[in-house]
């Protein structure tokens, strides 16, 4: 996910996902420092923001 939306705010800056930034940050801490990721912080983040992130693209995508 987070390598997706870096790639899109490369190619289309216009379009905005909250949180963008955080999740791309996310996404290089647990790629090159997975050694100091909390999976308690992980877990919270999969359980309190995905399903808010997923219709959030839903709609950005029309469906």
């Amino acid at each position: 996910m987070g390598e997706a939306v870096n790639r899109i705010m490369k190619v289309r800056p216009d379009i905005k996902i909250a949180n963008a930034r955080k999740i791309v940050d996310t996404r290089n801490r647990i790629s090159h420092g997975y050694d100091t990721i909390s999976i308690d912080i992980i877990w919270a983040i999969a359980v309190q923001d995905l399903k808010n992130l997923k219709d959030e693209i839903n709609i950005l995508l029309g469906e």
